[in-house]
C-alpha cells in the first residue's frame, strides 16, 4: 500500500523535482529489452533533455565534467571474490571523468546536488572494466520505466499534484528524498564516496559466484560545508578546485567491494544493503593528473556499465543492460554533433 504523502514529505517532493529536473537523478536509465509501446532508449534520453533542448555535443545527463588519468592499484584482495586481472596485484592504467548529474554543461556547480565519477580500468590481458558511479546511497526508484516516469512527473511544471502523485505510487523515492534535503555537501571531488548501486555478480578461480557492489572511499577527510557557502564560490570551483588539489599531490580513493548475503535484494538500486556486510579493500584509484574535458582521454569514452572483463557480469537488477542501452544513444548523439562542441576551454568561454 502507498505511504500517505503528508505535508512534513511535501518540501522533499518538490527538491526531488528540482534535482531531477536538472538531471541531477543521476544516470541516464531505460532498458534496450523493454517493448517500444513502453520504453525505449530513445525516448528516455529525450526525457533528459532541459526546457531548451540538449546541448549539441555534449552528453546528455551528467554533460558538465573534468577529465583525471591515474593508476588501480590492485592490493590482490579482491581476487577472493572475481578471477578477473584487474583484481590481480598490480598497477593498471585508469582514465575517469569527475562529473556533476545535469544535463546543462555551463550550468553553476552549487546548484547540482548529485557529483559522479566514470572510471575506465584496462589490464595487460586486453580486457577493461568500466563503471559509473554517484555520490548517492542508493538510487531513487526501483525500476527502469519508474525513472522514466519520474522524469514525466518532474516536468509537469502546470501540475502541482504531479510529484505527489508519483510519490503516492512509488514510496522507496521517500529515501532519496531526505538524502537530497540533507546529506552535507564538500567543496571537492576529492572528498566524496562514490557508489555503483547497481549488484552484480563476480566470479572466483573457483567458479564460486559473489552478488557485489562497490564504491570509492576517499582518502581525503570529507569537510562539509553549507549551501550557502558553496554559492559564494564562483561557477567553476569543483573543476578549478581538483585540479590544484591534484597538482598538488595524488589524490586516492579505496576500492570497497560489499558482498550480498543471502536475502539481499540485488535486483532493486533503490535498497541499500544492510550495514555490516562483508565489505573487501580490493586497492586504490590514484588520480595522479587532470584534464580538462575537450582536450582530455575522457571526451569520447562511454562509460557503459556492461563493459566489464572476465570473472564479472551483470545480475539481476536490470539497470546495468538499461544503462547501457540509453547511454549507447546518448554516445551517438553527441559524437554525430561533434563539430558543435568546444574543443578547447577557451572556445568554451565565448
Amino acid at each position: 500500500m502507498p505511504l500517505p504523502v503528508t505535508r512534513s514529505t511535501l518540501g522533499s517532493l518538490v527538491l526531488i523535482a528540482a534535482v531531477v529536473g536538472s538531471g541531477a537523478a543521476a544516470f541516464a536509465y531505460t532498458a534496450g529489452w523493454l517493448s517500444p509501446g513502453r520504453l525505449t532508449p530513445a525516448k528516455l534520453v529525450d526525457a533528459l533533455a532541459p526546457p531548451g533542448g540538449p546541448a549539441p555535443g555534449h552528453r546528455r545527463n551528467h554533460a558538465k565534467g573534468v577529465c583525471f588519468t591515474g593508476t588501480f592499484e590492485a592490493n590482490g584482495a579482491g581476487t577472493a571474490l572475481s578471477k578477473a586481472q584487474v583484481f590481480a596485484s598490480g598497477r593498471y592504467p585508469a582514465i575517469g571523468r569527475f562529473n556533476l548529474g545535469t544535463p546543462d554543461p555551463t550550468v553553476v556547480d552549487a546548484t547540482v546536488r548529485v557529483r559522479g565519477i566514470g572510471l575506465a580500468i584496462r589490464t595487460p590481458d586486453g580486457q577493461e572494466w568500466r563503471s559509473a558511479m554517484i555520490d548517492v546511497p542508493f538510487f531513487p526508484v526501483a525500476t527502469p520505466q519508474a525513472f522514466y516516469d519520474l522524469q514525466m512527473a518532474s516536468a509537469k511544471k502546470d501540475d502541482p499534484d504531479a510529484m505527489k502523485t508519483f510519490a503516492a505510487a512509488h514510496p522507496e523515492i521517500a529515501a532519496f528524498g531526505a538524502w537530497a534535503k540533507d546529506a552535507p555537501f564538500t567543496a571537492s571531488y576529492a572528498e566524496e564516496r562514490y557508489n555503483g548501486i547497481n549488484s552484480f555478480v563476480f566470479t572466483d578461480a573457483s567458479g564460486a559466484d559473489h552478488a557485489v557492489r562497490w564504491s570509492l572511499v576517499p582518502a581525503a577527510q570529507p569537510a562539509p560545508v553549507s549551501a550557502e557557502d558553496l554559492k559564494a564560490k564562483g561557477p567553476d570551483f569543483l573543476a578549478q578546485e581538483i585540479t590544484t588539489r591534484v597538482a598538488s599531490e595524488p589524490q586516492r580513493w579505496t576500492l570497497e567491494v560489499t558482498v550480498a548475503e543471502p536475502g539481499d535484494v540485488t535486483a532493486d538500486p533503490s535498497k541499500a544493503w544492510p550495514d555490516g556486510r562483508r565489505a573487501v579493500a580490493a586497492g586504490t584509484l590514484v588520480v595522479d593528473r587532470i584534464i580538462a574535458e575537450p582536450d582530455g582521454p575522457c571526451r569520447d569514452l562511454n562509460f557503459d556499465p556492461t563493459v566489464l572483463p572476465a570473472g564479472m557480469r551483470t545480475s539481476d537488477d536490470p539497470f546495468p543492460a538499461a544503462r547501457s542501452a540509453a547511454y549507447s544513444v546518448s554516445y551517438n548523439r553527441r559524437t554525430a554533433e561533434a563539430a558543435d562542441y568546444p574543443r578547447h576551454p577557451t572556445e568554451a568561454a565565448k
